[in-house]
């Protein structure tokens, strides 16, 4: 059973740097695409990041310049730094792995997600 939890979340003031974490149990993530999603309230939830199994990495317009998404499998980890805070960051960021080497954008394409980790970003 694959487990993925995040971790790192908080409360920020505009212009400041969270770093997010996710760990994974149960299986090795190497060689497979992981990714991080958001969504705020009421709202759907969108792609903010993801990072091959080949370590390609492709970025929403919204985060681009500003967040970095990075991977260890030596620790079974994937971080996602994010500078440049502004409040319409504030969401649950999720963490989610796929069954293969690449995944898009879409939700759909992960298999496996964690419980979420609240950010909230203030003017």
């Amino acid at each position: 059973q694959v487990q993925l939890v995040e971790s790192g979340g908080g409360s920020v003031q505009a212009g400041g740097s969270l770093r997010l974490s996710c760990a994974a149990s149960g299986r090795t993530i190497s060689g497979y695409s992981m990714a991080w999603f958001r969504q705020a309230p009421g709202k759907e939830r969108e792609f903010v990041a993801t990072i091959s199994g080949r370590y390609s990495t492709l970025y929403a317009s919204s985060v681009k310049g500003r967040f970095a998404i990075s991977r260890d499998n030596t620790k079974n980890t994937m971080t996602l730094e994010m500078n440049s805070l502004k409040p319409e960051d504030t969401a649950v960021y999720f963490c989610s792995l796929a069954q293969g080497v690449f995944a898009g954008l879409s939700a759909g394409e992960y298999d496996y997600w964690g419980q979420g980790t609240q950010v909230t970003v203030s003017s």
